[in-house]
């Protein structure tokens, strides 16, 4: 290149873009985070949430010392994770290890549940019922009884450090810390006995395994919910990340009106509203917001959809004397209604919560129907397979199987095994010194699993070719419970 080029080249770039950048003048790459001091409001969707927290933090706390009659040798405890007998227990309903697929089924059922809510309503699910929520309500409650109210909690952290302050933050911290260790207790009392565990707790008698898991959940419900707050809903929860995908035009969100508030600004007494939108710009309810957002800047993915700024705003609007609503549960399709003078329309029932609906009750009824038509027996029948057969002095053929009986009622049965599907065939159960015979009494002890040893003996003459049908029947001494096995019978090829 010439330096005739090179010079014209320069003077084409303007001359902005070739000095040096400054880099102050851009924001940094992480916002430094301001402390948010919610307000408390007065008004439905606050005494919905009083309401919801009371009664979820009743729910986790009491349920583990719930007792529930399963009969003898059955655990009493309504709701219990056992671990060393790997079972789950919940009131009425016992799970099995190999009965995953209702877990399966249920995280798949919650998940629908949660998608059908967010289409109707938003995240009411994250601003009312998320455990987060529960916890920071209940931790900012406790702030307020020691700290006061929000102006007061604002002062006093701008305060300098003396007596009085240290005593308010030492006593708010340390409650916080009781509230964590009676969460994290309330947690191990899900995975045994409650009133046993207390008492081992009490003495210092218990596993080291229950200590280590309440100092765990202590400390993550005392940084979640005391200090992180609101950081925990936008940074490391995911399902804020992909909420927007379950919105769509018809979704009920806590939404500003904006052809109704604008253009917004302080209102005097007496002056009138013709010039001027419904809004007085107080910032109310960005101060009761616990993510510290401003509604009025439009749907935010911070936005739990706890309501609280339409109860500030309504109060508002009561004392000003315009009507409420001006903050209220929307959708997209009737604020462009609204802008465009036409007619508002709600759509509950539309393909996207169709599908959900329908999905959602098909497999809890599948579930449901699945649990209530179970049988109390389960039976599997291995059979050997090294070797596949054995041929007897007498020129009878052998084969051994390992028949596993699971009895899930809570009392000793026995069973009657019986063989059916070929001629002839008879058994013989390994360490009974009983003679060989068509049918053998099986004892299995309450809620357990054994297993037995099974030897079949059929004639060559009954065997049709290599491998023959063969069933296994199992009945309880009433005949009431019954379950069948199909197998196979091995043996040398008829060719």
């Amino acid at each position: 290149m010439t330096e005739q080029s090179e010079e014209d080249l320069r003077s084409a770039i303007p001359q902005e873009s070739v000095e040096p950048v400054n880099a102050a003048e851009h924001r940094p790459l992480y916002r430094k985070r301001e402390r948010i001091y919610p307000k408390i409001p007065r008004g439905r969707y606050r005494s919905i949430k009083w309401a919801a927290m009371a009664v979820l933090l009743a729910v986790y706390y009491l349920l583990p010392w719930v007792r529930w009659g399963r009969g003898l040798n059955a655990p009493e405890q309504a709701v219990l994770v056992d671990i060393p007998q790997r079972k789950f227990y919940f009131f009425f309903i016992e799970i099995w290890p190999q009965e995953i697929y209702y877990w399966t089924g249920l995280l798949i059922v919650a998940a629908l549940g949660l998608f059908f809510i967010s289409s109707l309503f938003g995240r009411v699910w994250c601003g009312y019922a998320c455990p987060q929520t529960v916890w920071t309500d209940l931790f900012l409650h406790i702030e307020r009884l020691v700290e006061g109210d929000r102006n007061s909690r604002i002062r006093l952290d701008k305060a300098r450090w003396g007596v009085a302050k240290i005593v308010r933050k030492t006593i708010k911290h340390v409650i916080w810390v009781l509230i964590g260790i009676v969460t994290g207790g309330a947690w191990i009392f899900y995975f045994a006995d409650a009133p046993t565990l207390f008492g081992q707790l009490i003495r210092f008698e218990a596993p080291a395994s229950a200590y280590i898991t309440m100092a765990f959940l202590t400390g993550t419900t005392y940084l979640f919910a005391g200090l992180a707050r609101e950081q925990i809903c936008t940074y490391v929860c995911p399902y804020a990340r992909f909420q927007s995908a379950m919105f769509d035009e018809d979704t009920m969100l806590v939404s500003y009106q904006p052809q109704r508030g604008e253009p917004r600004g302080k209102h005097k007494a007496g002056a009138s509203w013709e010039t001027q939108g419904d809004c007085v710009d107080c910032k109310l309810c960005v101060a009761v917001c616990p993510q510290g957002i401003d509604i009025r800047d439009g749907q935010q993915m911070e936005c739990i959809t706890c309501a609280l700024c339409i109860d500030a705003c309504n109060g508002v609007m009561r004392k000003v004397g315009r009507p409420s609503g001006l903050i209220r549960y929307d959708t997209g399709r009737k604020l462009g209604a609204r802008e465009t003078g036409e007619k508002p329309v709600v759509r509950l029932f539309r393909p996207r919560t169709l599908v959900y609906s329908t999905l959602l009750i098909g497999l809890t009824v599948v579930i449901l129907g699945s649990l209530f038509t179970r049988s109390d027996l389960d039976i599997t029948v291995q059979r050997d397979r090294n070797p596949l057969f054995v041929q007897l002095s007498d020129g009878s053929i052998r084969n051994g199987y390992t028949v596993k009986i699971i009895n899930k009622a809570h009392e000793v049965r026995d069973f009657t095994l019986t063989l059916d599907g070929l001629v002839g065939a008879e058994m013989v159960l390994v360490g009974d010194s009983a003679i060989d015979s068509t049918s053998t009494v099986l004892t299995v002890g309450p809620d357990a699993l054994a297993s037995f040893r099974i030897f079949v003996t059929a004639p060559l003459a009954s065997l049709q070719s290599a491998s023959s049908d063969l069933q296994m029947l199992i009945v309880n001494a009433t005949g009431e419970a019954h379950d069948t096995y199909d197998t196979v019978f091995r043996g040398p090829d008829a060719g």
